[in-house]
């Protein structure tokens, strides 16, 4: 048992606030991993932190576990938080959560492994030809990308 769990059996449903982290994967051609999650929309790969865990260890760890793919060094981009991010489960679980996003061009093996469990399919793809389920977090997060002057992608 992990321990947002482990927390959920004490408290039960009631709001927390969890932090996770986000990594934008860019290749040499510019294209960005995005991975197919169950529910059939497609997002960055991310998830939440383990005790003891640095937010950048945990996007490393998040990125190579749903996708295969192993990263290095990660830039910081915005960093997502606040109550319009609210969110309630369908089992009834709700938290705020406080999305760490990065960005990473250093790719140490760019082999694409799905687990089949929190990622049905994965790929790199172009940053304007975004699959049509794609999150419109995500979808942000990209437009926030190329706007910026001295954006992450340079």
């Amino acid at each position: 048992m992990g321990y947002i769990e482990e927390l959920r059996e004490i408290i039960g449903t009631r709001p927390l606030i969890l932090v996770g982290a986000v990594v934008g994967v860019v290749d040499e051609d510019g294209k960005i991993l995005l991975q197919k999650r169950p529910e059939g929309v497609w997002g960055l790969p991310g998830g939440l932190l383990e005790l003891g865990e640095s937010v950048e260890d945990a996007g490393r760890r998040e990125v190579f576990e749903e996708t295969g793919v192993e990263i290095g060094q990660l830039k910081l981009v915005e960093v997502f938080s606040g109550e319009q991010y609210f969110r309630r489960l369908a089992n009834g679980d709700e938290f705020y959560p406080v999305t760490i996003a990065y960005i990473s061009k250093d790719i140490k093996s760019s082999t694409i492994k799905i687990d089949g469990e929190e990622s049905i399919d994965a790929g790199f793809f172009p940053l304007h030809q975004l699959p049509d389920s794609t999150t419109p977090l995500v979808r942000m997060m990209i437009e926030n990308f190329l706007r910026s002057s001295n954006g992450p992608f340079e």
